[in-house]
């Protein structure tokens, strides 16, 4: 009966967060490198993110919703010659300066299902192809990392993703000012009246008290730097308040290692627009946000990696609603202090209509699991053992990557 009650209190979100525990009780890990990942779900247009503008085929495929050269009106920002940023992403322009950002063309899953679902789901698990897969690589990532305690591992947002399901503890924070909602535990006599029921029990006893210290650990961060940003701030229900709200969490507590946003609206079948338009709304505060959770950050941004990604790709061809459908290969951005930015990695197979995947889309040549596996050796110091642990499978290349990582 205990058990039954309390399941069915965290089903209905009464705490606002869900968390999986093996026991708060053993002290927390030392502070070390920080990982974020944002997933950009709906499947971002790459092509229109990070452009080939040199390309003639570019804008051949794309009558309507093709970037213009650098200098023209709407045109994409130059990065290297060959390869120009979205307009709306301007803010991250410093970033490539200071070669704190990167990106990696060409990259995505090599299942070739355009199923949104299945998809995201892959590249959550980090099994590609492998349905039965039902831990999340960034719970893995927890456990390689003995992160004990849920409040190492946050992923801001209403509900629980697959990439921090598993048995290491982790937490979910809920986005914007619903963060800050009292929740009917926050209350005393409430949580005087639950007290009983599970302090006792030598099971339910250790994840109730690990619920109670994670939420009061998080909400605590939550409210000291909720005074700061709401002066004179934008709206904080947006992806640039909360990644603001999880760079001062970050700052402030060092055991904080693991973090994950997600964040959708990149579905754009219809109406994508070129330097204006659905994308470039859904780009602009992305770009903002990225470079709130810099500066709150502050000096711990030296030891903190930002990994954006979305599940495929979009066709090179515009369709007749001037939009894309769903493709195949597509852009992943790196980003943080110990980035060797200022450079398109991977190997980028062009657009000739020999060279795209089923003649319609970007190929992938490089594996996104590549791009973690260099974070979790590089940045995150992972053992070849531990790494096969993260990504399970997984045979190893890092083709195209090299120096990706300080």
């Amino acid at each position: 009966m205990r058990r039954r009650a309390f399941l069915k209190l965290a089903a209905a979100g009464t705490l606002g967060w869900r968390s999986t525990a093996w026991g708060w009780a053993a002290r927390a890990t030392a502070p070390g490198p920080r990982l974020a990942v944002v997933f950009l779900r709906g499947a971002a247009d790459g092509l229109n993110v990070v452009v080939p503008y040199t390309e003639d085929e570019y804008h051949e495929y794309r009558p309507t919703i093709a970037l213009a050269q650098p200098g023209g009106r709407g045109g994409v920002l130059d990065l290297d010659g060959r390869f120009g940023l979205h307009p709306a992403l301007s803010p991250l322009l410093d970033l490539w300066r200071r070669r704190e950002l990167a990106f990696v063309h060409a990259c995505g899953s090599p299942d070739p299902d355009r199923s949104h679902f299945e998809a995201q789901a892959y590249m959550e698990t980090a099994t590609p192809g492998v349905r039965t897969t039902r831990s999340g690589w960034l719970n893995r990532l927890a456990a390689a990392l003995d992160l004990r305690h849920a409040a190492q591992t946050v992923a801001f947002g209403a509900n629980e993703p697959l990439i921090v399901r598993g048995p290491a503890p982790t937490t979910t924070f809920p986005a914007g000012r619903g963060a800050l909602r009292p929740q009917p535990l926050d209350r005393d006599p409430v949580r005087r009246a639950f007290d009983p029921l599970y302090r006792d029990d030598p099971r339910l006893g250790e994840i109730y008290a690990e619920a109670l210290h994670t939420r009061a650990t998080l909400l605590a961060a939550a409210r000291r730097e909720g005074a700061d940003a709401d002066n004179g701030a934008g709206d904080p229900a947006g992806f640039p308040g909360d990644a603001e709200r999880a760079g001062r969490i970050m700052a402030g507590d060092r055991h904080l290692r693991l973090v994950f946003f997600s964040l959708g609206g990149w579905d754009t079948h219809v109406d994508e627009g070129a330097a204006q338009g659905t994308l470039a709304a859904r780009l602009a505060p992305l770009g903002r946000g990225l470079m709130a959770l810099r500066a709150a950050l502050g000096r711990s941004w030296r030891e903190t990696v930002v990994l954006v990604v979305s599940e495929f790709g979009r066709t090179a061809h515009e369709n007749g609603n001037r939009g894309t459908d769903h493709g195949h290969g597509n852009v992943h951005w790196v980003l943080g202090g110990a980035v060797r930015g200022g450079r398109v990695y991977g190997t980028w197979p062009g657009l000739a209509e020999s060279a795209l995947y089923q003649g319609r889309d970007l190929a992938v040549t490089t594996d996104f699991r590549s791009v973690i596996d260099v974070l979790l050796a590089n940045h995150l110091g992972l053992s070849p053992h531990a790494r096969e642990r993260v990504l399970p499978g997984f045979g190893r290349g890092h083709k195209g990557l090299d120096g990706l990582l300080a």
